[in-house]
């Protein structure tokens, strides 16, 4: 393997993939190395090409990815200890690609390279993409329960605080939401003894098409929670019709929802929405402002297309993650998030 390949990498992180690789290949000549891109993970992706096999090289190293967003002091990580134990469980089930080897205390995995097909071309289009998404998550559900690690809630209180004293937004801009959000704490009521597994990040990136089935991967925020938190996200960011949502429910449940779960749906969904806002919000943050921002307007969807196709506006910027944040916010107020917003953002 050329060193270039790993120039970047931390001796230790280096090592940790030199010891990987020959764990999993052995002496066999390493015939390509190439880094893979991973959204908005803080993990090092890389495509391994040995002995007729493609892996992926998974290195997650030292830092978690709120840490990079500047959620949690590097002294007091906010990181999932379970990952690893719900991604075993989740290979297993074939859910995950299978897994060559695993490191927990180098943070180090090795498995098989899926190679990604678009979502757009799944036979049958989102119809048939929406049903085998909520079977997968049946499947999904029905493993041996993810290891338990914190209230969805919780999480999401936790990273919205966080936003808060970011200084992003002058005082009093956010107070609506925060609002909103205790009105909704206070009306999700749920029983952790009927937690199941979940992958508690089901957004289309995480999502692979290989040609023929569909995996999930990037387990980092894997672990035990409500059942309607994966389905919540997808909803989302896939199913946003009400036809493709009662599609989702269908396959999910092997039978027609009832509307006590429509309306437990709607207030996981809120949650979802206030989390992946904080997600991105935090990224906006990384970057000094002039001054807090007063206007969290929302810009319409038409208009958001129009500027990332003219190129006023970037994918993976700090602006292009503001506006993606003030998006999901007014969407965590209405609940109204029609087609054309990327989730994947």
């Amino acid at each position: 393997m050329s060193t270039t390949d790993f120039d970047t990498l931390p001796p230790t992180l280096r090592d940790a993939a030199r010891a990987a690789l020959a764990d999993v290949i052995g002496a066999a000549p390493v015939d390509a190395v190439a880094p893979v891109s991973g959204g908005m993970t803080a993990a090092r992706l890389f495509r391994i090409d040995a002995g007729g096999h493609q892996y992926l090289l998974r290195l997650e190293g030292t830092v978690s990815p709120l840490q990079r967003l500047g959620f949690e002091p590097l002294e007091s990580p906010l990181r999932n200890p379970h990952q690893y134990v719900s991604l075993r469980i989740a290979a297993e089930a074939g859910i995950a690609p299978r897994l060559h080897y695993v490191n927990e205390a180098s943070r180090v995995v090795v498995m098989d390279f899926v190679r990604r097909q678009p979502l757009s071309t799944y036979p049958g289009g989102l119809p048939a993409l929406t049903r085998a998404l909520g079977e997968l998550l049946a499947r999904l559900q029905e493993t041996p329960t993810f290891p338990y690690f914190v209230r969805y809630p919780d999480i999401v209180g936790r990273l919205w605080a966080h936003v808060g004293r970011t200084g992003l937004f002058a005082p009093g801009v956010l107070d609506r939401y925060s609002e909103h959000f205790e009105r909704i704490r206070a009306a999700y009521v749920w029983d952790d003894a009927h937690s199941v597994s979940s992958h508690n990040d089901s957004i289309p990136p995480n999502i692979l098409f290989d040609g023929a089935r569909l995996w999930m991967v990037d387990w980092e925020s894997a672990y035990r929670n409500d059942p309607l938190a994966d389905i919540a996200i997808v909803s989302g960011s896939i199913a946003r019709t009400p036809e493709l949502e009662q599609i989702l429910l269908r396959a999910w449940l092997g039978g027609a929802p009832d509307d006590a779960l429509r309306a437990r749906l709607k207030l996981v969904r809120a949650l979802t929405r206030l989390f992946y806002a904080g997600v991105v919000l935090s990224a906006s943050a990384t970057t000094p402002r002039t001054a807090p921002d007063t206007d969290v307007a929302a810009p319409a969807l038409a208009e958001l297309e129009h500027a990332l196709r003219s190129g006023r506006l970037k994918r993976g910027t700090p602006v292009f993650y503001h506006v993606c944040g003030k998006v999901l916010l007014a969407a965590f107020l209405s609940d109204g998030l029609g087609p054309g917003f990327d989730l994947s953002v």
